[in-house]
């Protein structure tokens, strides 16, 4: 970067933001200020629990705020911090004209999958399900529709690969494409600063969209396709995990599927959680 750095807001949440922050702090591009969600309550005891995001911002003295909402107050704190460019990567709201507007550079996302196609709230778990082996990285302009805007790059990572070990649990997949995200945007940021980079229209006539995951997407008919059942298997390992219904003891109880392969075409299953159980192989399950 030049000397007189860009002033910059980063919007993220989970995990995969983390990994994009960190790929920045690396080229020397570091965040005034990070906008992450309200903490959550977590595990059984439900106990308030800081989103990996602002437990980074801690790490690295950044100022961090968790707005509800992205309101009026929200706006106009912004508008006074002469921010030069906004970095969105997975923050899980949508953003308003009025906000995206704000810095001098306008706002830029990182997505992962190519767009137009996969546009959305689960680019990653739908690229497992819809078995899409051939996905990759956006870097575009957020404007007001879903994922819409103009590309400024895109990055292939095709799993076609015999060795690639597809279909790839969601984490790992995720973790791929946010470090390839953001080396992408190290690369772009000085650019398109610079005037360098002309965004590309998204051909909009070849958009398709994800839907926001459910609970219920998880279970699965153990008599369904196997290769099917292990796409699900892989795509919901983080949430809602994969999961059916069985009798054990007269009792109809939930097992959650943690781990399982496809052996001599059929789905041979690994590990389990069984309702109010800790987690275990499968043979030692049926036993």
């Amino acid at each position: 970067m030049t000397l007189n750095k860009p002033k910059i807001a980063f919007f993220g949440t989970p995990d995969i933001a983390v990994i994009v922050l960190e790929e920045l702090k690396k080229a020397d591009i570091i965040p005034n200020l990070i906008v992450t969600a309200p903490d959550k309550p977590k595990g059984r005891k439900l106990v308030m629990t800081p989103l990996p995001v602002k437990v980074w911002a801690f790490k690295n003295n950044i100022i961090v705020i968790q707005p509800k909402k992205l309101d009026d107050n929200v706006l106009n704190m912004l508008n006074k911090g002469n921010y030069d460019l906004f970095i969105v990567a997975s923050y899980g709201k949508i953003l308003k004209k009025e906000l995206i507007e704000i810095p001098k550079y306008k706002t830029i996302n990182m997505h992962p999958s190519l767009l137009p196609k996969l546009r959305g709230a689960s680019p990653i778990i739908s690229a497992i399900l819809q078995n899409e082996k051939k996905t990759g990285i956006t870097i575009m302009l957020i404007d007001e529709g879903m994922d819409s805007g103009p590309i400024l790059k895109q990055k292939v990572i095709d799993f076609s690969d015999k060795d690639s070990q597809w279909p790839l649990k969601a984490s790992v997949l995720g973790k791929i494409l946010a470090t390839e995200g953001g080396k992408m945007l190290t690369e772009i940021i000085p650019k398109w600063i610079a005037g360098e980079i002309k965004p590309e229209t998204q051909d909009h006539k070849k958009a398709t969209f994800t839907q926001k995951i459910k609970k219920e997407d998880g279970l699965i008919n153990l008599e369904d396709e196997p290769y099917k059942n292990l796409l699900k298997i892989r795509a919901f390992e983080e949430w809602p995990t994969a999961y059916f219904f069985t009798i054990k003891n007269n009792k109809k109880i939930r097992v959650k599927i943690t781990d399982a392969i496809i052996e001599n075409d059929k789905l041979k299953i690994k590990k389990v959680i069984p309702e109010g159980k800790k987690q275990m192989d499968y043979e030692d399950f049926l036993r």
